[in-house]
């Protein structure tokens, strides 16, 4: 298993824009074999800084899932959203390995 944690650095006045870009992620990571783990928004502290992690059976798979959201419209709707909206200013990307036991 492979575990995506994103780190945004969003427009602290586009957040409820960028809680309905989330929203549909999560279901479109789901329907695309992915696990969402969901995403944290600012509340205390830094009021531009979002976080969000979900998993593949393998960065194979992950892989696949990025080809596909490339042509897949509902992905496309959302890149489109934030790209008109500029509710996201920056992302990292980083890969784990998760241990439960």
């Amino acid at each position: 298993m492979i575990t995506c944690h994103l780190r945004y650095v969003i427009d602290p006045t586009q957040l409820k824009t960028f809680e309905h870009y989330g929203k549909l992620w999560i279901a479109l990571v789901n329907r695309l074999g992915g696990i969402h783990h969901g995403y944290l928004l600012p509340s205390e502290g830094a009021n531009n800084i979002a976080l969000a992690s979900f998993s593949f059976p393998s960065l194979a798979a992950y892989e696949a899932y990025r080809i596909r959201s490339q042509t897949d419209p509902e992905c496309q709707a959302a890149f489109k959203l934030a790209e008109d909206t500029r509710c996201i200013l920056s992302y990292e990307r980083s890969f784990f390995r998760p241990v439960f036991e």
